[in-house]
């Protein structure tokens, strides 16, 4: 059975406001190519594409709505017809009509990935699963950055994770619980492409 011949994508946060050093060190420079694979094998196929972008209400955010940053970057624009939604909370489903969208497409099952990992993938990763969907995350068209990084506590004080550690614990904490975390090739092998 393939898992993904009804599923659709959903790209999280893949805006040129990231490209600001002020997000810091990041891992996986490739996760923009891996979601562009994505997204054409996607397009190609004819299987539904969601887009959400975030606006950030700090007026000095490189994600500011006013600012270029907010644009989405070009290999993964969405093109005319291709839903995209805006959010300004983690979660590509609060104050947003994703859910709504998705059901309306009889969406069930959803690959989702983008920036950052912890952050706006493992929420909207986590309220899919909680809304019913079959969730499925492509770890390798996600990143993370030093300055989004998870923090751990050690005798009161917090410890910033690298980027890598602290993508890899989300991802960590997303399956088996909230989704199934693959990488890109075995999604596009699965899905035919």
């Amino acid at each position: 059975m393939n898992r993904f011949a009804d599923a659709a994508l959903i790209l999280i946060d893949i805006q040129k406001g990231f490209d600001d050093p002020y997000w810091g060190e990041r891992n996986n420079r490739q996760a923009e190519a891996n979601a562009a694979r994505l997204l054409a094998a996607w397009r190609a196929a004819g299987r539904p594409v969601f887009h959400v972008r975030h606006a950030s209400r700090n007026p000095s955010s490189p994600l500011s709505p006013e600012g270029p940053g907010f644009a989405f970057k070009d290999e993964v624009a969405p093109l005319p017809g291709e839903p995209a939604f805006v959010k300004n909370v983690n979660s590509g489903f609060i104050g947003t009509g994703l859910e709504a969208a998705l059901r309306g497409a009889g969406v069930e099952r959803v690959v989702i990935f983008g920036l950052t990992t912890p952050h706006c993938v493992s929420t909207t990763t986590r309220m899919a699963g909680n809304l019913g969907f079959v969730a499925f995350v492509a770890a390798d068209a996600c990143a993370d950055f030093a300055a989004s990084s998870a923090r751990c506590w050690r005798e009161g004080e917090a410890i910033a994770l690298d980027p890598e550690t602290s993508h890899r614990v989300a991802l960590a904490h997303l399956h088996g619980e909230f989704a199934t975390v693959l990488d890109t090739a075995t999604i596009l092998t699965e899905a035919g492409q």
